[in-house]
C-alpha cells in the first residue's frame, strides 16, 4: 500500500519479480531464435521478430490468465498475483513489438496510412479462408494498451475500482480476439497441426482452471446462514473459526467474513476496496485484516483502513450465545464501529 502515487515505486520483491520476468523473456527469445535458425535458416529478421515476440506475448497471456485461478486454489502462489500487472505490461510490450513489426512489414511500404491499409487491404470479412485476421490482432492490441496504460493504482483510484475492474476484465475479450487472430493466421498462411494443438491445449487449461475455481466459489456461496429469531442469523460455532482467520458466509446475498482475533470476533464485508480481493481468505496481521491479494488492511472492529489510509468497508453486528455465533444481516454504513464480541 502507498499513500501517495508515484510513477515508479519498486521494493525488493518487485525488483526480484521484474528481474525474473526479464530473464525469462530473454531466455525465451534467445531459444526461439536459436531453434528457428537451426530448423529454417532462411527466415528473415522481420519474420523472426514478428514470430518470436508474438509467441512470447501469447505465452505470457496464458500465464497471466492462469495465475488468478491458481492462487485461489493454492495460496502459496499468491506472490505471483501480487505484481501480476507487471507481467501484463511486459506482455503488452511484447505484443506491441509483434504488432508494430507486422504493420511495418505488411502495410507501411505503400502510399496509404498503415493503419488505414490494415483495415482496407483485405475486405473479405465474410470469408473464413481469407478473413482479415490482422484486424483481430490490432483490436486485441488496443485492449491490451488500455489495460497497460491504466495498470497503475492512480487509475484504479480515479476511475473507481468497479470501472477499473470492468476495463481489465476485457482481457478475456482480447484473449478471444488473439485466439482467432492466431488460428486464422495459421490456417490461412501455413496450416500447422502443432500450432493449433498448442492453442487448444492452452485454452483447455485456462477454461478448466476457471471452472474448478468457480465450483470452489460456489461452495462458499452455499455457506448461508439460517434465521433463528428476531432477525439474527446463525453462522457457525466459535471453534469453527481459526485464530487470526475468518469464515466466509453469504448474508442477504452479500459475502461477509467473521474474524476471530485476540479473543474477539468481528464481521466485515468480504470485498476489499482495492481490487475486490477476498478479505476472508486473508488473516489478521498486527491487529489488521490483511487482504491476501495486495496487502490492503482494515481494522476488524470498524472496517476502516489504519491512518493515513482512507478506505472503508461495511461492518456487521455479531452476538454469541454459548458457543454459537449469530449475525444481524443488515450491513452498517462503511466504517461504522461495532463493539467486538469477546469470549
Amino acid at each position: 500500500m502507498g499513500v501517495n502515487y508515484q510513477p515508479v515505486l519498486w521494493n525488493k520483491n518487485k525488483k526480484k519479480y521484474d528481474k525474473w520476468i526479464a530473464i525469462s523473456m530473454f531466455i525465451y527469445l534467445i531459444s526461439f531464435i536459436g531453434i528457428t535458425f537451426f530448423t529454417n535458416s532462411q527466415t528473415s529478421i522481420e519474420t523472426l521478430v514478428i514470430r518470436s515476440f508474438g509467441t512470447l506475448a501469447l505465452a505470457l497471456l496464458h500465464i497471466i490468465l492462469v495465475i488468478g485461478p491458481l492462487t485461489r486454489l493454492n495460496t502459496r502462489l499468491l506472490p505471483l498475483l501480487y505484481n501480476r500487472r507487471h507481467l501484463g505490461v511486459s506482455m503488452f510490450i511484447a505484443a506491441l513489438v509483434h504488432g508494430g513489426f507486422s504493420i511495418f512489414q505488411f502495410h507501411s511500404l505503400g502510399n496509404v496510412n498503415p493503419i488505414y491499409a490494415l483495415f482496407t487491404s483485405n475486405m473479405e470479412y465474410d470469408s473464413l479462408a481469407n478473413f482479415p485476421f490482422q484486424v483481430l490482432g490490432f483490436l486485441a492490441l488496443i485492449i491490451l494498451f488500455l489495460m497497460a496504460a491504466t495498470s497503475h493504482d492512480f487509475w484504479l483510484k480515479n476511475l473507481s475500482p468497479k470501472v477499473w475492474k470492468r476495463l481489465h476484465m476485457m482481457v478475456y475479450i482480447a484473449y478471444a480476439l488473439i485466439l482467432l487472430h492466431v488460428f486464422l493466421g495459421a490456417f490461412q498462411q501455413q496450416p500447422s497441426i502443432s500450432s493449433i494443438s498448442i492453442l487448444i491445449i492452452g485454452f483447455f487449461i485456462i477454461a478448466t482452471l476457471h471452472i474448478i475455481t468457480a465450483i470452489k466459489e460456489s461452495r462458499i456461496d452455499k455457506k448461508k446462514t439460517s434465521i433463528i429469531e428476531e432477525g439474527w442469523e446463525y453462522v457457525c460455532d466459535l471453534q469453527e473459526i481459526p485464530n487470526d482467520r475468518a469464515k466466509i458466509f453469504v448474508v442477504s446475498k452479500e459475502r461477509i467474513a467473521v474474524f476471530k482475533y485476540n479473543n474477539k470476533l468481528s464481521a466485515i464485508s468480504n470485498v476489499c476496496k482495492h481490487q475486490g480481493g477476498p478479505l476472508g481468505e486473508g488473516k489478521v496481521v498486527d491487529g489488521c485484516v490483511t487482504c491476501p491479494w495486495h496487502g490492503y488492511q482494515y481494522l476488524p472492529h470498524n472496517g476502516q483502513s489504519p491512518p493515513p489510509f482512507t478506505e472503508k468497508i461495511a461492518t456487521y453486528r455479531l452476538k454469541k450465545i454459548d458457543n454459537q455465533i449469530f449475525v444481524l444481516p443488515e450491513a452498517l454504513a462503511e466504517g461504522t464501529e461495532v463493539e467486538p464480541v469477546t469470549f
